[in-house]
C-alpha cells in the first residue's frame, strides 16, 4: 500500500453514542500537559489536519467522537486522551470516557482485572477515575469519578428572535454548557423532534457565545460554551436530556459532561445533596445513572464532584488510511448531511 499516515480505531458506543478510540498509529501530540496538546490540536496547522482526517468525509462521519489514546503526562494516570469532533478537538466527555476505558480493557492496553478495574483517564479537564465492572473477559459497566463542576450563572436572560426571552443556566461539567428547559421553545426530547431540538441547540449556542463570555478559571485552553442541552424532568423523577452537538446533531446518550454540569445546577439550588443518585435519560431512551459525590471548589467557587455510569460496547475494528494522492486529504462536509453550519468546518 502506497499509504503515508494509518491510524487503528477500535469502535465503541457508550449508550447509542460513537467514540471510536484510536488504539495505533497516533502521532506524537505536542503539549507539556493534556491541555497544551488541547489547546495544539486546535491551533496548530497540523492538529486541525489530524482532526479533519478523522472526523470529516470520506474517511469520518458526522455522527460519534474519535478519542485519541495518549501517553499519561500524570503519574497517577493509566492513559490520557482527547476527544476529537468535526468543530474541534474537546477537553472532557463522559461518553467518551466510557469509550476509552472499555476500549483499553477489552484491547487490552490496561490489564483487565475481575470483577473490577480500576483505570485513571487524565484529560484537559483534569484526571476522571473509572471503575470498571468486568466478567467473562468484557466490559459489562463503567462508573466515572468526573472532575469538579461547577456553576458559572444561574438564571441567564436571553433574548432570542425565534422564541423570545428564555433563561438558562451556563455550567462546567469538564467543559462548559448552556442548560435550556426544553418547554421554553415549544419541543419535547423525543427522537421525531431531533432534527428541531439540534437547530435550536445550534442557534442557542451562537447567541449565547456572542453574548456571553466564558472560560475556565483555571485551565485557559477551555473556553467558550461548547453545547446547548436541553433538559425536562419525567414524572419518575428521571432527568430527560438531549446535548446539541455542532454541526447540527443530537447526543445518543444522556451525555455525561452534560448531566454533571446539570448537576452542578441542582446542587446550587438545593434540590440534590452529596449521596444522592437519579438517571438520566437520552433521547433514544438509554440511561446514565448520575450521582453527587463530594462538594469541593474550583478557584475558590463551590463546586461539586458528579459521578456518571453507563455501558460501553465494541463494534468493529478498523483502519482507516490516507493516500498520498488523494485530492480530497483535507476532508469534507456537505450541508445534505451535515446541515446549514457545514460550510463553517474549519
Amino acid at each position: 500500500m502506497r499509504w503515508k499516515r494509518t491510524i487503528q480505531l477500535l469502535d465503541v458506543h457508550a449508550e447509542g453514542e460513537i467514540g471510536r478510540v484510536a488504539i495505533g498509529g497516533v502521532p506524537k501530540i505536542p503539549g507539556n500537559t493534556v491541555a497544551e496538546q488541547l489547546e495544539w490540536m486546535n491551533s496548530d496547522p497540523k492538529g486541525q489536519e489530524l482532526r479533519r482526517f478523522l472526523c470529516l468525509e470520506p474517511r469520518g462521519t458526522p455522527i460519534g467522537s474519535v478519542n485519541l489514546l495518549l501517553p499519561p503526562k500524570h503519574p497517577d494516570a493509566d492513559a490520557a486522551f482527547i476527544i476529537l469532533q468535526p468543530d474541534q478537538a474537546h477537553a472532557s466527555s463522559g461518553s467518551n470516557s466510557i469509550c476509552a476505558t472499555t476500549a483499553l480493557l477489552e484491547a487490552g492496553i490496561v490489564e483487565m482485572k475481575e470483577p473490577e478495574t480500576v483505570v485513571t483517564l487524565e484529560t484537559a479537564a483534569g484526571l476522571v477515575r473509572a471503575v470498571a465492572t468486568c466478567r467473562d473477559g468484557r466490559c459489562e459497566k463503567v462508573k466515572l469519578t468526573m472532575v469538579p463542576s461547577f456553576v458559572h450563572e444561574l438564571d441567564v436572560k436571553l433574548q432570542t428572535p425565534e422564541w423570545g426571552e428564555i433563561t438558562l443556566d451556563i455550567s462546567y461539567g469538564g467543559i462548559f454548557y448552556g442548560l435550556v428547559d426544553v418547554s421554553q421553545i415549544g419541543l419535547t426530547i423525543e427522537k421525531k423532534n431531533a432534527a428541531a431540538l439540534v437547530q435550536a441547540g445550534m442557534i442557542l449556542k451562537d447567541l449565547i457565545n456572542r453574548q456571553i463570555p466564558v472560560a475556565h478559571p483555571e485551565i485557559p485552553a477551555i473556553s467558550g460554551v461548547a453545547y446547548v442541552m436541553f433538559r425536562d424532568t419525567e414524572a419518575d423523577g428521571t432527568v430527560r436530556t438531549c446535548t446539541t452537538m455542532w454541526p447540527g446533531r443530537a447526543d445518543r446518550s444522556p451525555c455525561g459532561t452534560g448531566n454533571s454540569a446539570n448537576l452542578a445546577t441542582l446542587h446550587a439550588r438545593g434540590k440534590v445533596a452529596v449521596g444522592d443518585m437519579f438517571l438520566s435519560r437520552s433521547i433514544i431512551g438509554t440511561q446514565f445513572e448520575v450521582g453527587l459525590s463530594a462538594e469541593t471548589e474550583v478557584a475558590g467557587k463551590p463546586a461539586i464532584i458528579p459521578t456518571i455510569a453507563g455501558r460501553g460496547f465494541t463494534f468493529g475494528l478498523h483502519q482507516v488510511a490516507l493516500d498520498p494522492f488523494d485530492p480530497l486529504a483535507d476532508g469534507f462536509a456537505m450541508t445534505d448531511v451535515w446541515g446549514p453550519s457545514a460550510g463553517e468546518i474549519i
